[in-house]
């Protein structure tokens, strides 16, 4: 369940995959907050500059892992445009992060993108607890979905 206060961190995350789109990468944003509410780090996809492994998630668990105690991580949230793929939830485990809140799911985007025509990712999508079953993970936030989606559409050049 994803209460009012988490939705400007989610809104946040819709921001930064905007920012991601406009400097010409895949629209993904995330948002690593701590258990006492406050904003710690965020990013934005990074995979134009040749490195695929660039994603805010994985991003995020690294910066956690370098700054906070495993304690703090375990507190901690990972707010984000879509849901982790398999390489991003597997670093969130393996770190020790707390729970994820998605606003898209794997599922969906991997329907948007069928539905468009657009081949899928090398790397099944699947859903995290696929890869970490003992995150706990909220998503999607149906309120936020057509955003992303309409970010992904852009980013995919396709119609409708």
């Amino acid at each position: 369940m994803v209460s009012e206060a988490e939705l400007p961190h989610l809104r946040r995350c819709v921001e930064l995959a905007a920012q991601a789109l406009e400097a010409g990468d895949e629209p993904f944003g995330s948002v690593l907050v701590g258990g006492d509410g406050s904003v710690l780090a965020e990013d934005h996809n990074r995979v134009a500059s040749g490195d695929r492994t660039r994603h805010p998630e994985f991003a995020l668990a690294r910066w956690a892992a370098a700054h906070l105690s495993p304690e703090q991580r375990a507190a901690a949230t990972v707010y984000t445009s879509g849901e982790h793929c398999p390489m991003c939830a597997a670093a969130h485990a393996w770190v020790g992060l707390g729970r994820i809140v998605y606003v898209a799911s794997s599922e969906q985007l991997a329907s948007w993108l069928t539905e468009w025509g657009v081949p899928l990712p090398p790397v099944r999508t699947l859903p995290v607890n696929e890869v970490a079953p003992g995150v706990a993970v909220a998503g999607p936030v149906l309120e936020l979905t057509k955003d992303i989606r309409e970010l992904h559409r852009r980013f995919c050049g396709a119609r409708g």
